[in-house]
């Protein structure tokens, strides 16, 4: 990408005046200056044969950057071999709303150790990964927030160059309730950017998807995502480490209050 947008999880907050879907959505949020959306597949597709024309021409209209989260039902890990069936094919119906609508990266957790090694779990969601089919749209692995999940910022770099179609979501905010609130300092944010460079390349930075938002957390990893300011994730060095190392790409903000941490952290940025 050509610069750093930013944008938010699922749909805005709005004025409380009415309901908003995913097409007016996209209006409003470029009416307060944001340029990126996520749509929330975490239970379904969303995307339907009723709102795809709508969603598309709102996108088209305001140049909108959409993603989208995949399942909370994903394990490419799981025991069974029909519990990774259906989550291949949750990844592939997802992928399938994702294009309808003309979006270009689809976010999602690999799945829980449930057991296995690390080895062994890498190597079965390697596999299931290489299934995928190429497409235009990115199959973005997303760091994980719990200690029971599979997907350290490590394992994910590791399948990313092994896997062409595969690129990085680093969640910020994940790292940092997995290790019991590790990210305190600028260097913290920078080493993990550092990480990425020296592992994937420069290009990794150019187009980069992230996730930023509070988080509470314990000893066990994330508990539950919270308004930024009410947090202790420090937002301001991690931009500063995202300005010094010249990431381009997308800023998701996640948590109960979306459009003003995203905003939040736009104006943030512009003052660095």
């Amino acid at each position: 990408m050509d610069t750093l947008i930013f944008g938010i999880s699922g749909l805005p907050l709005g004025n409380g005046s009415t309901r908003l879907n995913y097409a007016s959505g996209i209006d409003y949020l470029k009416s307060i200056g944001l340029d990126a959306m996520e749509l929330l597949f975490v239970r379904n597709v969303n995307v339907t044969d009723r709102n795809k024309s709508l969603i598309l021409e709102a996108k088209i209209r305001n140049n909108i950057y959409l993603s989208a989260h995949g399942s909370h039902y994903i394990n490419l890990n799981a025991k069974e071999t029909e519990k990774q069936e259906q989550s291949v094919d949750r990844i592939l119906k997802a992928r399938e709303g994702l294009s309808k609508v003309g979006g270009r990266s689809l976010v999602f957790h690999l799945g829980f150790y449930l057991g296995a090694s690390e080895d062994d779990a890498y190597s079965r969601i390697r596999d299931n990964l290489l299934r995928l089919p190429r497409t235009g749209v990115d199959y973005r692995l997303e760091t994980t927030g719990k200690g029971t999940q599979f997907g350290t910022l490590e394992e994910l770099v590791s399948l990313c160059k092994e896997i062409r179609t595969c690129k990085l979501c680093i969640d910020f905010s994940h790292i940092h309730a997995r290790y019991n609130g590790k990210l305190k300092g600028y260097n913290d944010f920078a080493n993990i950017l550092q990480y990425v460079s020296n592992e994937l390349g420069r290009s990794a930075l150019e187009d980069l998807h992230m996730h930023i938002g509070g988080v509470n957390y314990n000893e066990k990893g994330e508990r539950k995502h919270l308004p930024l300011l009410q947090s202790d994730f420090n937002y301001v060095e991690c931009l500063k480490a995202i300005r010094d190392y010249h990431v381009k790409g997308c800023i998701i903000a996640e948590g109960p209050m979306v459009e003003k941490d995203a905003l939040l952290l736009k104006e943030t940025y512009g003052r660095l």
